[in-house]
């Protein structure tokens, strides 16, 4: 299998510093889900729009466990999945799909993640799925969008069934399945997945307790939800996050990739 170095060469592709420092930082988010446990082998993905005016995306190749990913080896495709620009690893549209739907038809989804963790896919397993009673299920009241489960690949006749599902939210429950979770740039889109998760983790292990829980007003569940939404509103906040989150796993991993230095620029 070839592993590309994420250090300069003259073979490698011009991309642009921009292009570069997005790579880095889409490299960084699959260690991350690595790093956190919650991949699925060599399973799901996640994308970001490539900055400019085509319509080009960048994604894991397909076959690559999350913490063999570089900046080098991700994949520049277009809306259908197709490359383009050369590779050693071939496309693969179908797993780009449910990505392909959203970037298609949502211009503030610049990144774009799916997973199905054991408690994310636990309550996507059950007919009312999240609840917003707990401090990280509370923020994300009103913001989920579910869609029921038509089998284990979108297919082109779902697309806009599932995109009505979503509408103008930035998460959606695949029921039965996992969870799609979008946002405007790489932290926005890891704090609000680390919020899903921390929420379905909580829903879970109260659900294993006796007793009722504590039920909140919807008033003070509004009041979370755009609370959170207020957090973001400018990326600084989720930036602060995620940069702290990475410099932690570099302290526990060590470099991440050969030539990793750990900083967003080109080589």
């Amino acid at each position: 299998m070839t592993q590309l170095s994420s250090v300069r060469t003259n073979t490698t592709p011009q991309w642009s510093d921009e292009e570069w420092r997005l790579r880095v930082q889409l490299a960084e988010f699959y260690h991350l889900i690595d790093y956190l446990g919650w991949t699925e082998m060599i399973f799901n993905h996640i994308s970001a729009r490539v900055p400019g005016p085509d319509h080009h995306y960048l994604i894991n190749p397909f076959g690559l466990f999350y913490d063999e990913v570089t900046p080098d080896n991700l994949l520049k495709i277009d809306l259908a999945g197709n490359l383009v620009e050369p590779s050693p690893y071939p496309a693969n549209p179908a797993g780009f799909a449910l990505h392909s739907a959203i970037h298609g038809a949502r211009a503030d989804a610049h990144c774009i993640v799916h997973t199905h963790t054991t408690p994310i896919s636990a309550i996507a397993l059950k007919q009312d799925g999240f609840g917003h009673d707990d401090f990280y299920g509370a923020q994300l009241f009103g913001r989920v969008g579910y869609h029921t489960f038509e089998g284990i690949t979108l297919f082109a006749e779902e697309k806009e069934r599932m995109l009505a599902s979503l509408g103008d939210r930035n998460v959606l429950v695949l029921r039965n399945h996992g969870i799609a979770v979008c946002e405007q740039d790489i932290p926005r889109t890891f704090m609000l997945l680390w919020t899903v998760q921390r929420a379905a983790e909580i829903q879970t292990a109260a659900g294993a307790i006796p007793g009722a829980n504590v039920v909140l007003t919807d008033d003070i569940r509004s009041k979370c939800s755009d609370l959170a939404d207020h957090l973001v509103e400018d990326a600084a906040f989720a930036t602060k996050l995620f940069d702290a989150i990475v410099r932690k796993m570099r302290r526990t991993r060590g470099d991440l990739w050969p030539g990793d230095d750990g900083v967003r620029r080109k080589g």
